[in-house]
């Protein structure tokens, strides 16, 4: 549900109060054919009936939001209605006037004297934050999400260059408001102590990120975006995750960075303990979006949304039973110390895959960087990225040319370096997924480790020459992996491979890869030589 910033409770004005009355003669006079309840928030009713609901927005003017007059309520009405059925369109289904009088509603009436959200109900069970609690999220969902929202964001226009939304200015304000406003409600000085903290270390991380804010808006990477993308506003609809109630009430809180629409829900799954699906939902949405520029000002954001959730925990704490309160401190504190967490740069690191076709490099590249905490670029990806090929698309290449050839290949080993050196220098450990199989590869990724100062491992995967073939042709009658080797190719490439030299074994990790993923996950002797190497 909505997740804006609470307020201290106001006292009913007259117009609230014949909103009741309507809304308690909707729930109790049998205008539904089924039985109705209603729940409330401080800004909507929400009338529950059979398969529908019915959102009412309250009379009120809370700052951040203003519903005080009809005239405002209908037109966020029909916003809500346009916003979120670009990825909810099964949900919201119409905006619908009530007319009569608060005493005797008439729905579908009018003069109006209310509007109303028609949205199509489901259980709360079916929402995100409650399936990952109880251990119902899976890996296939965080993909389907991420693939989701990396086509949502392809098709938003950018803002306007003239517009106010994304500009440095305005997203140091948003910061800085944060601070202001919690600060008056901690009292403790340890608290207050971590605020201070954090508030040191996001002016220091927006001064770094400033010239990049300035290059993201010009590029157009500020869009209308969902603005609220955490999982407590994401429902899975036949098994497949739908993001509703996006913001309609600010425009300047969904147009934004895409990569701060990405970050709260990273943020969200670090908050719920889960880091790997936090790892693989960022590096799903970055394959698909191919926006990794982007990670340069992803820590920034992420503290941000951080810290977003941290000043709301502490109003709440400041409004609520002691008991709760006390849950709610706490729940203020952990989101501190995430925020800080995220602002505290990690020393960055260099992985190399070295394999054939079928020898499992991309799904070790998978563990590693949930495991690792690490971003991915992979080659077979990148390739069809250059050549304007969605990742599954057949390039129709024959074996050793199109996208295959010498030139092709040589401006995706280019383009794969580039994003390498990008993701480095933003602070974060690289794994490049791509074969490696010539020394000069290998050579160039190695010199950018050590121009960089950033520690170097070759990944080398080894399978017996069976399970190759065997990996290629299930591969390939599946048709859902971007790589597109064959038999043939693995010939040729078999041919071709130039063997690891002496000093490159120094650098070297082997993971014999003869079994499935979880024999590969477990193969604690190659791991710990990894991380010992990265350390």
């Amino acid at each position: 549900m909505k997740q804006a910033l609470p307020m201290m409770p106001v006292p009913p004005s007259p117009d609230l109060l014949r909103q009741r009355q309507l809304v308690d003669a909707l729930r109790v006079r049998g205008y539904f054919p089924h039985r109705s309840g209603v729940e409330e928030t401080h800004i909507s009713w929400v009338l529950l009936t059979g398969c529908d609901a019915y959102k009412i927005k309250k009379a009120v003017d809370l700052g951040f939001l203003d519903f005080s007059t009809l005239e405002a309520r209908h037109f966020y009405c029909t916003e809500e209605l346009r916003l979120n059925r670009r990825l909810a369109p099964d949900i919201y289904l119409d905006v619908v006037a009530i007319g009569g009088s608060p005493e005797q509603p008439v729905l579908g009436s009018e003069p109006a004297i209310e509007y109303a959200v028609h949205m199509r109900r489901f259980p709360r069970s079916a929402m995100m934050d409650r399936l990952l609690a109880d251990g119902h999220i899976t890996t296939a969902h965080i993909d389907k999400l991420a693939a989701t929202i990396a086509r949502f964001h392809a098709a938003l226009p950018p803002a306007a260059a003239d517009s106010p939304f994304g500009s440095a200015a305005a997203i140091q304000e948003a910061v800085l408001e944060n601070f202001a406003q919690s600060s008056p409600l901690l009292s403790a000085s340890a608290d207050l102590a971590m605020l201070e903290k954090v508030r040191q270390a996001s002016m220091l991380e927006f001064a770094a990120c400033e010239p990049l804010f300035r290059q993201r808006k010009a590029a157009g990477c500020v869009r209308e975006c969902h603005g609220d993308l955490h999982l407590g506003n994401i429902v899975l609809l036949d098994d497949t995750p739908v993001p509703f109630d996006g913001i309609e009430f600010s425009a300047t809180l969904r147009w934004i960075d895409m990569i701060s629409e990405i970050a709260f829900t990273v943020m969200d799954l670090m908050q719920r303990g889960q880091p790997q699906l936090a790892w693989r939902f960022l590096n799903a949405y970055l394959e698909g979006s191919g926006d990794y520029s982007g990670v340069g000002v992803l820590r920034f954001y992420l503290a941000y949304r951080a810290m977003v959730r941290a000043k709301v925990a502490a109003i709440r704490a400041n409004q609520e039973d002691p008991a709760q309160a006390q849950r709610e401190l706490k729940d203020c504190r952990s989101y501190l110390a995430l925020a800080r967490d995220c602002l505290t740069r990690r020393r960055p690191a260099l992985i190399i895959t070295h394999g054939l076709p079928g020898c499992g490099k991309s799904t070790f590249a998978q563990i590693a960087l949930e495991r690792l905490g690490a971003i991915r670029v992979r080659s077979d990806v990148e390739r069809k990225r250059l050549f304007g090929l969605t990742a599954l698309a057949d390039s129709r290449s024959q074996t050793g040319g199109g996208i295959y050839g010498e030139e092709a290949t040589r401006r995706t080993y280019a383009r794969l370096h580039e994003l390498a050196r990008g993701l480095l220098a933003a602070g974060f450990p690289v794994i490049v997924d791509a074969a490696f199989l010539r020394h000069a590869e290998r050579e160039s990724f190695r010199a950018l480790a050590r121009e960089i100062g950033a520690p170097f491992v070759i990944a080398s995967l080894r399978t017996d020459e069976a399970v190759l073939a065997q990996r290629l042709a299930q591969r390939s009658s599946r048709g859902n992996d971007a790589s597109e080797a064959d038999a043939a190719v693995l010939r040729t490439l078999q041919a071709a491979q130039e063997p690891l030299q002496d000093e490159e074994l120094a650098a070297a990790v082997p993971f014999t890869n003869n079994g499935d993923i979880d024999a590969l996950r477990a193969a604690d002797e190659a791991w710990r030589l990894l991380e010992a190497r990265l350390a």
